[in-house]
């Protein structure tokens, strides 16, 4: 299992088609992978669930991979990603 601290650095916030491209990625794995936010934990392949974690920028939540391939999934996912002019997650606090 991985799992890290990473940064919300959406401008504003997780909107839907920015979530829609990471639950697009997160399905190319075949690793349950989850963000946990104040306890909540929600499936990164879901939409429901990780827009249900209404993050907003500077929320910090964790990434967890758990699989077969989990550093790959977690690596992927984790890294600064841009969707315009956002930049989506970065690592640590």
């Amino acid at each position: 299992m991985v799992e890290k601290e990473i940064v919300c650095q959406l401008s504003n916030g997780l909107q839907a088609r920015v979530a829609t491209e990471f639950i697009t990625k997160a399905n190319l794995f075949k690793s349950e992978v989850s963000l946990i936010k104040e306890k909540r934990t929600k499936n990164c392949k879901s939409i429901i669930g990780v827009m249900g974690l209404a993050l907003r920028k500077g929320d910090v939540v964790k990434l967890n991979a758990r699989g077969t391939d989990e550093k790959h999934a977690y690596e992927n996912l984790r890294k600064t990603e841009k969707s315009g002019d956002f930049a989506f997650f970065i690592e640590g606090v």
